[in-house]
């Protein structure tokens, strides 16, 4: 197979590094790509919003598969525009894109397929959001711009104050465009999250393995949200019966919802899960791959991922199983100077070919380029080090081990990622309110 991959950081990477160890490639191609994709596939330089040129390239290098990686394609419609042309796509339509395209959507869709999920209202206009507040007795709560914000639409707000400072963020200040255009204000959740990542066809669903992300900037929490500065892979007390429940309760029902809509969903369906004191909830969904839980799961995936997503893509899922390595997986990111508020581009990074040959080690590149012959920082996340380890203890202490031989001016780790993975199975914590039977 011919394959293209849409996107240039560190999930689509991932994506790469698999897709190149699948009997099934014959040819990988990454639009735009980054300096690790570069090493094993053939990056073209063009970026995930020129739909005319991809289509174009696509179809003069008879593609026989294109994975979207980023959600701003999906939902420019690129799978529609490949598929008018007859060319296979292993992600969402248009249609099916909204789940992440619009907060809106998602509530209703859960809504109507009776998903659980925080309270929430919509507001086209500020009186009606300032109103609501008005009514508003309990706090924290969240405002959500509606639309795509590259990640910063969604402020947690502690009173009032800071809630009609972010309904004005939208509306009057115009901060996130015409991504806020619409508001939701809703409950704010308490628990611990869980990222399930799954595969469908249509109508047919096969779960990938749990994992758990860490947003914060600085250990313990700290600090401003960021798209993720670690991960890790399975998730203690997170088991096969949490999953089973997921899939039952959440991911069926979605994808029933959207096809009495007449949406089928093909792709991969990024459920962002909370387990509450009552349950588990959903927080969000992506139509696409996370980052980093992505660089977390696929190296204990023991299936062919390229396998799987064409069989997804021609709706021939039914029947089909994921396979896992029986190791635990951790993902430490490396960000440049300045992130998330801002990001350093251009120092160069040394030590990644002795990171690199460590066993059980990969080193996802996300925000990099290649000047000169050198690996330069091109972008906030600039690589994600994953480990497989025999535990989370081992696993840990070796993408540690990696991240100390890289070094770029400024660079930003968290010290903590998978901590609390480690204690939990020490039987020191439970990551999951009490009574949970995961």
């Amino acid at each position: 197979m011919r394959v293209l991959v849409v996107g240039g950081g560190g999930r689509e990477h991932a994506l790469v590094h698999s897709f190149a160890q699948s009997k099934l490639a014959e040819r990988v191609f990454c639009a735009p790509g980054n300096a690790g994709t570069a090493a094993l596939a053939d990056n073209v330089p063009i970026g995930g919003e020129d739909l005319p040129a991809l289509l174009e390239f696509a179809s003069r290098e008879q593609v026989d598969l294109t994975v979207i990686g980023p959600e701003a394609p999906l939902v420019a419609g690129l799978t529609d525009l490949f598929e008018e042309h007859g060319l296979r796509v292993f992600g969402p339509s248009q249609a099916a894109a909204q789940l992440e395209g619009s907060k809106v959507f998602a509530k209703e869709v859960m809504r109507a397929g009776d998903v659980a999920t925080g309270l929430f209202s919509k507001h086209e206009d500020l009186q009606s959001a300032l109103q609501q507040l008005d009514r508003q007795d309990t706090y924290p709560l969240v405002v959500k711009a509606d639309g795509l914000a590259a990640g910063k639409g969604v402020m947690i707000c502690a009173g009032h104050a800071e809630a009609r400072a972010a309904v004005e963020s939208c509306f009057v200040k115009r901060s996130f465009g015409a991504a806020g255009d619409v508001v939701v204000i809703e409950e704010f959740l308490t628990g611990s999250e869980v990222s399930l990542l799954v595969l469908c066809d249509g109508h047919n669903a096969v779960p990938l393995a749990p994992a758990q992300d860490y947003k914060r900037i600085f250990a313990g929490d700290q600090g401003p949200n960021t798209g993720g500065m670690g991960s890790y892979c399975p998730v203690p007390g997170f088991e096969q019966k949490a999953i089973d429940g997921a899939m039952e309760h959440v991911v069926e029902p979605m994808m029933a919802a959207l096809g009495r809509r007449d949406i089928a969903y093909r792709g991969v369906l990024y459920a962002g899960l909370i387990v509450t004191a009552t349950g588990v909830k959903v927080l969000e969904f992506n139509c696409r791959f996370g980052d980093p839980e992505t660089q977390a799961v696929l190296p204990r995936l023991d299936s062919d991922l390229l396998e799987l997503c064409a069989a997804a893509a021609a709706g021939e899922l039914a029947g089909v199983k994921a396979v896992w390595k029986p190791r635990e997986c951790v993902t430490v990111v490396m960000a440049s100077a300045g992130y998330p508020a801002s990001s350093h581009k251009g120092d160069v990074i040394s030590g990644l070919d002795a990171a690199g040959a460590m066993d059980d080690v990969t080193v996802y590149h996300a925000g990099t380029a290649l000047q000169d012959g050198r690996v330069i920082t091109a972008g906030g996340r600039v690589l994600a080090v994953s480990a497989l380890g025999d535990g989370f203890a081992a696993a840990r202490e070796r993408a540690y081990d990696a991240v100390g031989y890289i070094r770029f001016d400024g660079q930003q780790t968290r010290p903590d990622i998978a901590e609390r993975a480690v204690r939990a199975c020490a039987g020191e914590i439970d990551l999951f309110p009490a009574g949970f039977a995961g």
